[in-house]
């Protein structure tokens, strides 16, 4: 059977979860066969800057970190879902990725 496999990445959490839902309901709407979403390993990018732009005085550092979340969707293949699958409005900062399988 063929499915397609859905990949969804962003830094915000909110946003794969809301599109996870919408893409949950069209599943249950058109009763294709859907597994998922599964979440894939977070990647964590740090950086660690010194504080003084001089590099005198007390040598404190500032940590920032970005988290870069991943779900992955198997989603049977019926014309019908895709279409609607489709139309699903992205929100920006979002990156989806649609891979047709065997």
């Amino acid at each position: 059977m063929q499915k397609a496999r859905i990949k969804l990445t962003s830094h915000e959490i909110d946003k794969i979860n809301g599109v996870c839902n919408s893409i949950m309901d069209i599943a249950e709407k058109t009763g294709v066969i859907m597994r998922g979403p599964i979440p894939l390993p977070t990647k964590k990018l740090k950086i660690t800057t010194r504080k003084t732009p001089c590099g005198e005085g007390k040598a404190s550092w500032e940590r920032y970190e970005m988290r870069i979340h991943k779900r992955l969707i198997d989603l049977g293949l019926d014309e019908r879902a895709l279409r609607l699958v489709m139309r699903v409005p992205i929100p920006e900062g979002l990156k989806i990725e649609i891979e047709m399988l065997d």
